[in-house]
């Protein structure tokens, strides 16, 4: 993740250890804030999903895509539980952090950092002023964490990105965190059934 000060430079702390923090492990769902403080305001850029919002110190205020086009999607797993990413993301001193994050168990959706900032999730600060990045919660090697009903979801979700932006609905388009240059990362990795998600969301 690049840092807010350096632009261009990455923290030495990768994205995957910030992610394995354990002290953020054991945070139960109700520690969350509740739904009518701060779900769906009015500030979220896709129906139906709520705004849990990153820490400022975690993204870059921008204006895009008047700035610079918004042309990719890329896909995450968050190789921790929704509750300690959403944790993580709002911790200051992490600088890290992506637009969506996506539940395993029934799709529900988090809109952390608006669509027109940018995201530090993709370890590449060209790649990070181009896309949207979509966390989906779970492991690489952990399938049953990829249900149909957080593909259905996010398909829906990076269908709407696409359309709202023009970006072709592909592979060349819509990517993994592992073909980002330069990542060390393998998610969403050999478990993702690309083929399904793909079909989801050319059909919505």
């Amino acid at each position: 993740m690049e840092h807010a000060g350096s632009e261009r430079i990455a923290p030495a702390t990768t994205r995957r250890r910030l992610l394995k923090g354990a002290a953020l492990a054991a945070l139960p769902y109700a520690l969350l804030p509740s739904a009518p403080a701060r779900a769906r305001p009015r500030i979220v850029d896709q129906p139906s999903v709520d705004w849990l919002s990153a820490d400022p110190a975690n993204y870059t205020v921008a204006d895009r895509p008047t700035e610079c086009p918004i042309d990719l999607v890329v896909i995450h797993v968050t190789q921790a539980t929704y509750t300690t990413t959403l944790g993580v993301f709002q911790n200051p001193g992490k600088k890290v952090s992506a637009h969506y994050v996506v539940r395993s168990a029934d799709g529900h959706i988090a809109q952390c950092v608006r669509e027109h900032d940018i995201a530090w999730h993709a370890g590449n600060w060209n790649h990070n002023t181009r896309s949207i990045g979509i966390e989906h919660e779970g492991w690489v090697d952990r399938p049953a964490y990829f249900t149909n009903a957080l593909y259905q979801e996010s398909a829906r979700l990076t269908a709407a990105i696409c359309t709202r932006y023009s970006i072709p609905k592909d592979r060349a388009h819509i990517i993994g965190h592992y073909e980002v240059p330069g990542t060390d990362h393998t998610d969403p990795g050999p478990n993702w059934n690309w083929e399904l998600y793909m079909t989801l969301v050319n059909a919505s």
